[in-house]
């Protein structure tokens, strides 16, 4: 792992540790915040009816994947639920259109536009590969060689099959000058 990996994934999983822990302990301020869009979404998305308990669990995701991000432990896959974990908290925390106040409209953007932010730093982490090839690459070549493989298998079946031809005749040319 790069230098530049090693500092930079714990600092950008900080945050997410110190609000999961925050959610984890003090999820009535936040379940208040959520609740509208829990409401629009937990229903049909089949989430139980408990903001609270959701708020938790995104807590316990948040608290999870960023120590997982930190210690390079499957940071990519870290970041991946971290970014899924921002959206649904960004929109709910931060609806800075829905403000009256321009002094809150104008800290609620600033924290909207923190969030993209950091969303934009997971999604660089989760596809971020350390510089070896990524799945699909890797199977793109495994796709190439397949095919080379069977073109290669056809193209010696078909000069074993003229080499066998050959042969033949050959055979045949002997026998016919043997009874002559």
């Amino acid at each position: 792992m790069t230098l530049v990996r090693r500092v930079a994934r714990p600092l950008l999983a900080a945050i997410f540790v110190a609000g999961g822990i925050d959610q984890f302990k003090h999820p009535a301020a936040k379940a208040k915040t959520a609740g509208p869009l829990l409401a629009k979404v937990g229903p049909r998305a089949g989430l139980p009816d408990d903001p609270e308990l959701l708020i938790r669990a995104n807590g316990m995701a948040m608290v999870g994947a960023g120590a997982l991000l930190a210690t390079g432990h499957l940071p990519r896959v870290a970041s991946s639920v971290l970014a899924v974990t921002l959206v649904p908290t960004t929109v709910a925390a931060h609806a800075f259109w829905k403000e009256q106040d321009p002094e809150v409209r104008e800290r609620q953007k600033v924290q909207f536009l923190k969030n993209l932010g950091l969303l934009g730093g997971l999604l660089l982490a989760a596809v971020d590969t350390e510089g070896k090839p990524g799945l699909a690459y890797r199977a793109h070549l495994a796709s190439d060689s397949a095919h080379r493989a069977v073109r290669t298998t056809r193209r010696e079946a078909r000069h074993a099959a003229r080499a066998a031809a050959r042969e033949t005749k050959l055979k045949a040319v002997q026998a016919q000058h043997a009874l002559s």
